[in-house]
């Protein structure tokens, strides 16, 4: 199992820690594969009633790791992105996320799919994806504006407008903002054991519940937009842009 993320079990809490810090938590090929993974164990354990998803105090994730992305991307629902994805959406178990530092990409799309998010007054969220010739992806054509309006979704969508922790939590994005990285780390460390000592079956299926409404769209909306973004990956917009990012890095 890679390094790269920290495996740990306390009680019934389940943490995944991304924990690639020197390379601003850029999410591999590999670090999906164990997410992926992990999630679908915890979902399968009955032990397991919570799991919490987080970074360092400084940073939640840069997103996509683009030198492993270009070099073998993604091609079908199988790629390990895709299982990922699939793994978070279907979990039946409560998913509490902590974030601090920045949150690009799929680093803010995934929090969409997190019952509880706890970030700090500044992080950073961003979903460049028009600016490196892509197209939303994780549902987040969908969500996001059913949480914070249609015009303010195309603001960060088409414009890849970023905004702060404390803006998310003013929008819905976000159930708090703390003023540092470590604080939202507790608050979200917290807010996960609470979850872990509430009666698991009730838990689980009030998360059903809150879900079902729309549940088939969303999974076919995701479905489409991972088709499209595998186009948009072999679009010459794309590879400019990609090839441009990987220049200034």
């Amino acid at each position: 199992m890679t390094q790269d993320i920290i495996v740990e079990r306390e009680g019934a809490v389940l943490t995944l820690q991304l924990n690639r810090t020197n390379k601003k938590n850029a999410l591999t090929r590999e670090m999906y594969s164990v997410l992926a993974k992990a999630f679908e164990q915890a979902d399968a354990d009955d032990s397991v009633h919570a799991v919490l998803l987080t970074g360092s105090a400084e940073c939640f994730t840069s997103g996509n790791d683009i030198g492993d992305f270009l070099e073998q991307p993604p091609v079908d629902m199988h790629s390990p992105v895709f299982c990922f994805m699939r793994s978070l959406l279907e979990c039946r178990k409560p998913v509490v996320a902590a974030v601090a530092g920045a949150a690009v990409g799929i680093g803010t799309t995934l929090l969409l799919h997190c019952d509880l998010v706890y970030v700090s007054t500044d992080a950073r969220l961003r979903m460049p994806f028009v600016n490196l010739g892509l197209s939303p992806e994780f549902g987040s054509s969908l969500l996001l504006a059913q949480v914070v309006g249609p015009v303010r979704a195309a603001q960060l969508l088409l414009l890849g407008d970023g905004f702060s922790g404390e803006q998310a939590a003013e929008w819905g994005l976000a159930n708090a903002a703390l003023p540092t990285g470590v604080a939202a780390i507790e608050k979200a460390r917290e807010a996960a054991q609470r979850l872990a000592h509430l009666p698991a079956a009730a838990v689980q299926d009030s998360k059903r519940l809150i879900k079902a409404p729309g549940r088939a769209q969303l999974r076919q909306v995701i479905e489409d937009e991972s088709w499209l973004f595998i186009q948009r990956l072999n679009s010459p917009e794309a590879v400019a842009a990609l090839s441009g990012f990987m220049n200034k890095a």
